[in-house]
């Protein structure tokens, strides 16, 4: 087996990656229908609204739109400056310019953390301390919602970008040992048979 790339490394590609084709990202990803995964956030969220969320890989900022409309108050999150520039325009909102290995997050802030297809991102070895600062970033009772596409705990590069495929048992003991409590979690496109459902998504708790 060959030894994981260093964290700069995989961070610089990848994020190369989408600096690069911030522009067609955006117009490939402007339209897709990710309120299942919204309202899963939302209904599981106990504080009043409206609330604090923070969309973690924001990217162009089609969903930071989306709960402003709702008259939540959301914070983005991506280390693209191409995307953060975007997710600003779009949204109207404030985005942190962070690098998911290189975070600096405000303690108890949020009430949600929304993780749409970002997580996937982090390789496994930094994993534990990534989620570590995301519970720690949320509020008592706060609640994270992941979704990735999945896989056989497979890991390395994708079309220049570095990614890991879980299974829910492996993201289930990641999450876990991070301290999160598992509220459900559920298998996307909806209505496909399970087969073609290539991304896993779930919802935590980080306990009271």
């Amino acid at each position: 087996m060959h030894p994981a790339p260093e964290p700069t490394l995989i961070s610089a590609t990848t994020l190369d990656h989408y600096n690069q084709r911030a522009a067609d990202f955006w117009e490939g990803t402007r339209d897709h229908d990710v309120r299942q995964n919204i309202q899963a956030l939302l209904r599981h969220v106990t504080a009043q609204p409206p609330l604090r969320i923070l969309d973690f890989g924001c990217g162009p900022g089609r969903d930071l739109a989306a709960f402003r409309a709702q008259g939540h108050l959301p914070t983005g999150l991506d280390g693209s400056p191409e995307f953060a520039a975007m997710a600003r325009a779009h949204s109207g909102c404030e985005v942190l310019l962070q690098d998911f290995l290189a975070l600096q997050l405000p303690p108890a802030q949020f009430d949600g953390v929304f993780a749409n297809a970002s997580l996937f991102h982090v390789p496994s070895r930094e994993l534990p301390r990534v989620l570590g600062e995301l519970h720690a970033t949320l509020k008592p009772a706060g609640v994270l919602f992941a979704s990735n596409p999945r896989g056989q705990n497979e890991e390395g590069w994708n079309r220049g970008r570095y990614g890991v495929y879980h299974d829910l048992a492996a993201w289930r003991g990641f999450l876990q040992a991070a301290g999160f409590v598992e509220l459900e979690h559920y298998y996307r496109p909806p209505g496909l048979p399970l087969e073609q459902q290539a991304w896993l998504a779930s919802v935590w708790r980080k306990p009271a």
